[in-house]
């Protein structure tokens, strides 16, 4: 079976699948500027950590490849393109793969030459490596944390477990395979997976909509449920189910291994820690932030109120059929009542197990922190703890 596709490129054309319209249709939107790959990302028509940098990437190397790039000098053409890449940092700002990929096409650009022409090849090319690593990252992702679990829980075709995962960490969110949703994917082809559980992902459903979408079309067996409804699956069917591990993905991995990730995460994280089940990350090294500190610097991005006291779905008529969407209410429209909605939250290092890279596991030290040196040696050593 085709695995879903988030982003479909050749060089010049950028093709990105509108997420807010599934799972009831299967819309590409065409991104040839930077400002439509500023729009896609920023009203989350396109979402997850490495699908936000690719498209912000593939996004300008389109603009720049139909030209013309303004600029006569090798300065202003890297100017040019250098405002452009910051203008587009701003559409998700927790997103780390974002920025990672900024500095990386700047940096490449800066060392492909001393002709325009070779700065805009230089750029194009590397956005080009961003999105074709990304799948070569994502499934050493999914072998390094099965193997985990396989050597932490005992996870084998004779001992199969289930796994509840939060937000939408798959293909949908990558270039393909994924991250959380990728390990899941893996034990399953292993033979390893019982049963996958995913959460409805308040407030955007991104659950419910995507990722219970993309495991019914790969035929994965799984159970949608309320986020609410975590420790009540945790106390209920965790023996019966063999429930050994949650695991998500990351917006934001920082130093000492707090992280950022869709609202919610947290609090599973907690319940995880009391009722004995493993609780792992899934990050590539790219959305490692060894520049800061702890979870206290992280921008936390807030939402507008609309997202949570609205809903947008398809109108199933009365034969079952979908007709068309419509925007429903589900809230009072009192404005005395205040909306708080942010996007995302914090979660401590020492609710963490593994960290799974594509370099490998990375488990706490006894100090409670993540130590990534190994994982990533040269920017551990070129970076100061601040």
């Amino acid at each position: 079976m085709t695995t879903l596709q988030a982003v479909r490129y050749s060089r010049g054309k950028l093709e990105v699948l509108d997420q807010l319209r599934l799972p009831h249709e299967f819309h590409y939107d065409d991104v040839s500027t930077r400002q439509e790959a500023f729009d896609s990302i920023a009203t989350m028509r396109v979402r997850g950590a490495p699908a936000i940098a690719i498209v912000a990437s593939l996004g300008l190397a389109v603009e720049l490849h139909k030209g013309p790039v303004a600029g006569d000098t090798v300065q202003t053409v890297i100017a040019h393109i250098d405002d452009a890449l910051d203008y587009l940092k701003q559409s998700r700002p927790t997103a780390v793969d974002l920025t990672n990929a900024i500095n990386q096409l700047k940096a490449r650009m800066r060392d492909s030459g001393d002709t325009k022409e070779a700065i805009v090849e230089g750029f194009i090319s590397e956005a080009e490596k961003i999105f074709e690593k990304d799948l070569e990252t994502n499934l050493a992702i999914g072998t390094y944390g099965a193997e985990w679990l396989e050597a932490q829980v005992g996870a084998t075709s004779e001992n199969t477990v289930s796994i509840l995962t939060h937000c939408n960490t798959g293909s949908l969110a990558t270039s393909g395979h994924g991250t959380a949703l990728g390990i899941i994917r893996t034990l399953r082809a292993n033979g390893q997976l019982r049963h996958a559980f995913c959460t409805e992902t308040r407030p955007y459903n991104q659950g419910s909509r995507l990722t219970a979408f993309e495991l019914v079309y790969e035929g994965i067996p799984s159970t949608l449920i309320t986020d609410s409804m975590a420790a009540s699956l945790f106390r209920t069917r965790k023996t019966e189910k063999n429930i050994a591990a949650v695991i998500v993905g990351a917006d934001r991995v920082v130093r000492n291994g707090d992280t950022a990730n869709k609202i919610g995460t947290y609090q599973l994280a907690v319940l995880a820690k009391h009722h004995g089940i493993r609780f792992i990350v899934a990050a590539p090294t790219t959305s490692i932030d060894l520049e800061t500190e702890n979870g206290d610097g992280i921008k936390i991005e807030e939402r507008k109120s609309e997202e949570l006291t609205q809903v947008t779905g398809a109108v199933i008529r009365a034969d079952g059929s979908v007709d068309e969407s419509h925007k429903i209410r589900i809230a009072t429209a009192d404005q005395r009542i205040q909306v708080w909605n942010p996007a995302f939250d914090v979660t401590p290092a020492e609710l963490i197990d593994a960290v799974v890279t594509e370099k490998g596991a990375v488990e706490k030290g006894s100090d409670g922190n993540f130590d990534f040196s190994k994982v990533m040696p040269e920017r551990w050593a070129k970076t100061k703890a601040p």
